[in-house]
Parts: C-alpha cells; sequence; structure tokens
C-alpha cells in the first residue's frame, strides 16, 4: 500500500479551527501518510511545492458569514494559474469547518470548499459518518454529532478558548483525517498499479 502525501491547508482566527486541523493532520500522519499543515496567510514556495505534490488536499476554516473567511477566499484566488492548467486535476479533497453556533451556515462553508476542489477537477471525500445525536439515545458526545456528510462540521462558542473545542468534534475531525488517508493510499496504490499496466503494456 502506497503512502500517500496529504496537504492539510487551513485557516483560524480564533484558534478553534486549529485545534481542528492538529486533529486532521494528526490522525492522517498516524496511518503514514506524509503530512504538512499549512496555514493560508503563511505560504511559502515549499509549502505551495508540497500543495502541488500532494495526493489529497484537505481545506479548512471557520465558518463566518455564511462562507470561510477573507483569507481563505484570497488564497483560493491565488489558485487561478494552477486552475487554468487544471494543476490539481484528479487530486483527493476533503474539508472541515467550525462555527460558534451549532448550524451557523456551516454547510454552505463545506460546499464551497468542494465547489472550490470541483473547479480543480479534484474528487470530493465525504465524512463517511451516519449522523450522531440524532435520537433521546443519542449524545452531544456523539461522532458527527450535527450531522454533516459533505465534511467534519463542529461548533465551539464564540467566547471560550481553545480548551472550549469540543471533544467529539476533535475525535470527528480525527475520523476525517483517517478517512482521507486511507482512502488516499487506496486511490494511489491503485494508480501506481496501473501506471505500471501501461508500462508493461508498451514495452
Amino acid at each position: 500500500m502506497a503512502n500517500p502525501a496529504i496537504a492539510v491547508v487551513y485557516y483560524s482566527g480564533s484558534g478553534h479551527t486549529k485545534v481542528l486541523a492538529d486533529a486532521v493532520v494528526s490522525a492522517a500522519a498516524a496511518t503514514g501518510a506524509t503530512t504538512a499543515l499549512l496555514r493560508v496567510d503563511e505560504l511559502t514556495q515549499e509549502s505551495w511545492d508540497f500543495i502541488d505534490q500532494a495526493d489529497a488536499i484537505i481545506f479548512g476554516a471557520p465558518t463566518y458569514m455564511g462562507t470561510a473567511p477573507s483569507a481563505f477566499h484570497a488564497f483560493a484566488e491565488k489558485t487561478a494559474g494552477r486552475w487554468a492548467v487544471q494543476k490539481w486535476h484528479n487530486k483527493l479533497g476533503a474539508g472541515f469547518t467550525n462555527a460558534a453556533c451549532k448550524a451557523g451556515d456551516k454547510n454552505s462553508t463545506l460546499d464551497y470548499f468542494s465547489t472550490f476542489a470541483a473547479q480543480h477537477g479534484m474528487n470530493w471525500i465525504n465524512l463517511g459518518l451516519l449522523p450522531g445525536w440524532k435520537s433521546t439515545k443519542g449524545s452531544e458526545n456523539d461522532l458527527n454529532r450535527f450531522g454533516y456528510f459533505n465534511g467534519a462540521a463542529a461548533q465551539t462558542f464564540s467566547d471560550v478558548g481553545v480548551e472550549g473545542v469540543h471533544p467529539a468534534d476533535i475525535a470527528t475531525a480525527q475520523h476525517l483525517g483517517r478517512r482521507v488517508a486511507e482512502i488516499t493510499a487506496i486511490f494511489t496504490t491503485g494508480k501506481i498499479a496501473m501506471d505500471r499496466e501501461l508500462v508493461s503494456a508498451g514495452a
């Protein structure tokens, strides 16, 4: 099985989303994947090189006013040249977000991430979890406690520090990191096998 390269590209204002980003990248790294945690407003040329060479990119940002914050949009706009030549074509993608409200229009941000990935020709990986906390037998400690499917969605009160990020949301972010790493390993292993077959066929 191939060990994929995964870039976690994120923005965090108060630090809450950084906690989730840390959880995503650590869980992905624990599977053997090569990972990098990259903040969108601190990207170096080395950062861009890693993103360009990565097998998967996981996007993360808080939800502000119904979408990702301006810093993330600025990053997205900087990829226009890459979009024009489809440099990220057939990479895998996934996303996570956080908001102060339990709903908070977080799905708008996840939809934005998946559309952004689609414009680059990427293939989106969903959360792959049934909803938690959906009955009287459920709990706020369930994974995917708010029932999102297009990515990992968390809620952290605006007046708490990073210690206030809910453990269930951290665990859900870890699940996303593992899931992306596992699917990407399968994807890259298959691609390597197909490339070998093409080489053999042409020999």
